[in-house]
């Protein structure tokens, strides 16, 4: 006889602790036939695959401009960089000859392959900057060339019947090296850079660190960082081209911690601890190129080539392209500018 009213307070326990099911939609039934482990189940997580594939194919363009005064070590940083013999240095001259100064903006195209991912790398050699008497209006030739591989990259784009793919000799990078004074920057640094920012992506970075004590360098990061700030000089990576929040809080650290990288480069081999690794022999030892104690070149490496190249092409294309396009098409009224060949193509169409 008690069954009932036990059995009643158990069905409103369980109510309270239960909510009511929500009414399902509708599903349609499913056709006989058909595996039933398929349904529910598109592919969409092959479009990474694809997407590799192609890119695989077609390869990588990266092209890093180096700037500076003459004697930084340019060259031997961006071999030390790439682990390759990638500069004017290494692949015009042997060895036992004197390295002439640059005396142009040449640029040396090298194809690099690993893993089976290839990487056609220009690396733009700039003349030493700064080393003349009078040295007004030095950056202009620089400036000049960056804007004429956006102006090539436009009159491609442009065309009529263009390419398919667009051969990309627009700079993606360009590694400031600045003198490792310790006192202030040089106001022609300052201007330099106040120019080039605008249209490139600069990565300031302190060449032959290893002349500086520990508590030098740490001030002159700081003192170089202010600087910068106080004259408005934008660097690489912008604060307003962060996207989202992970971006900026990344890109905050590198900026408020990593900049100016404080770098040597090496392209001679060292046994150390019975390991070879890339370095400078001092007569108190040897300065490791790769060990972060010694000095940041592997946070240089990591910045530019396993974390940030993809954007670094992208702010390009995005940011400093779409800024020249755009000041170009309207200095000509909005029309493109007009080649011999699509008004070839113009006439032959008509």
């Amino acid at each position: 006889p008690h069954a009932g009213p036990v059995e009643s307070k158990n069905e409103a326990a369980m109510s309270e602790l239960v909510p009511e099911p929500r009414q399902k939609p509708v599903v349609p039934m499913k056709p006989m036939g058909i595996n039933t482990s398929l349904l529910g189940y598109i592919g969409i997580d092959t479009i990474i695959e694809q997407m590799r594939k192609k890119t695989m194919k077609t390869g990588f363009d990266f092209n890093v401009m180096v700037v500076g005064q003459s004697g930084l070590g340019k060259s031997t940083l961006v071999n030390t960089l790439f682990k390759s013999q990638v500069s004017r240095k290494s692949s015009g001259w042997n060895r036992e000859e004197k390295i002439p100064k640059t005396v142009e903006i040449k640029a040396i195209v090298h194809v690099i392959e690993e893993g089976g991912v290839k990487m056609k790398l220009t690396v733009i050699d700039t003349p030493g900057f700064g080393d003349q008497i009078n040295n007004e209006n030095c950056w202009e030739p620089i400036e000049k060339y960056i804007n004429e591989q956006y102006e090539k990259f436009l009159k491609e784009e442009v065309n009529i019947a263009r390419k398919k793919r667009i051969p990309d000799t627009r700079v993606h990078c360009c590694l400031y090296f600045i003198s490792p004074t310790g006192h202030s920057l040089r106001p022609l640094d300052l201007e330099f850079m106040k120019h080039l920012s605008k249209v490139v992506n600069i990565i300031p970075v302190i060449a032959k660190a290893d002349t500086m004590t520990l508590e030098e360098k740490t001030e002159f990061k700081q003192r170089v960082r202010k600087e910068l700030e106080v004259n408005g000089i934008e660097f690489y990576p912008q604060k307003e081209f962060d996207e989202d929040l992970e971006d900026k809080t990344e890109n905050d650290k590198i900026r408020q911690e990593s900049m100016p990288f404080a770098v040597v480069g090496s392209d001679k081999e060292y046994q150390v601890n019975g390991k070879r690794v890339l370095g400078r022999k001092t007569p108190w030892g040897i300065i490791e190129v790769e060990n972060l104690n010694h000095c940041e070149f592997a946070l240089l490496r990591d910045f530019v080539i396993r974390t940030h190249l993809q954007d670094l092409k992208e702010v390009t294309h995005n940011i400093h392209y779409e800024t020249y396009r755009a000041k170009r098409l309207n200095g000509n009224g909005g029309l493109p500018p007009m080649t011999v060949e699509t008004e070839e193509n113009h006439e032959s169409n008509l």
